[in-house]
């Protein structure tokens, strides 16, 4: 049985979480919080802590983890370079699963973006589209941020680089270096994911709509129950669903 901790109960990825993992085997939550609350209540009762609330709070429960020896998963987006760097140095006490999105389909997307660009090749311009509801607050989301870095990273770029975010006025012809991004914002939607790669004559087109936020945490459930165990460094749901 895998104790679970949600830090961000109250939220739509807590309740989301909460719903399915009542609904599966082999999980009990031990605890859950959100804000006004601290860790340090519940971490003695529970085997891993899952983290979905906001880039400011991840650091200050990681490090509560880290003190307790509890692998820690982390849904939130929007970290800054800083926090990235406090995550990383965590990783060295305890494992993390660190991802940008728990689906399982967008894992796949992923696995299919980086096949694509290695095959395209330079030739094909790609451009990444991403929709989310008006109450997201970053942007691009992080997942099409790592959909951006799979690309770079297949074409030996550095996504800093190479990212160009929207385009107005008079921008001159596209280079075949840059990688376009485009984030829209509306209504209700869970998260919608387009990577094109266009060349003279055809396009490729990869799609993932999500409808439901328990896709994701399902996805996140199963990493907390794969990292339990696992020794400290920083996975992400390609190493959870052994897509390395």
């Amino acid at each position: 049985m895998t104790r679970l901790i949600i830090a961000g109960a109250r939220g739509r990825m807590g309740q989301a979480l909460l719903r399915c993992a009542q609904a599966l085997p082999g999980l009990a939550i031990a605890g859950q919080f959100d804000l006004g609350q601290d860790l340090r209540e519940f971490i003695a009762g529970g085997d891993v802590v899952i983290d979905f609330t906001f880039h400011e709070s991840t650091v200050p429960l990681a490090k509560i983890c880290a003190e307790h020896k509890k692998p820690i998963v982390i849904g939130t987006t929007g970290h800054s370079d800083t926090e990235q760097k406090e995550l990383i140095q965590l990783s060295a006490q305890i494992p993390l699963v660190w991802s940008a999105n728990f689906s399982t389909g967008v894992n796949a997307l992923f696995w299919l973006t980086r096949k694509a660009a290695e095959v395209l090749g330079p030739e094909f311009d790609v451009e990444i589209i991403e929709m989310h509801h008006r109450m997201k607050k970053d942007a691009p989301s992080g997942t099409a941020k790592t959909l951006a870095q799979v690309v770079a990273q297949a074409r030996r770029q550095t996504p800093a680089g190479v990212l160009r975010h929207g385009r107005e006025g008079l921008v001159g012809e596209r280079t075949s270096a840059e990688i376009g991004m485009h984030s829209l914002r509306g209504g209700d939607v869970v998260g919608d994911h387009t990577v094109i790669f266009a060349a003279a004559g055809e396009r490729l087109e990869l799609t993932h709509k999500a409808s439901t936020r328990e896709t994701f945490a399902s996805g996140a459930l199963r990493a907390a129950q794969w990292v339990v165990g696992k020794k400290p460094a920083i996975y992400d749901m390609q190493d959870v669903l052994g897509l390395r």
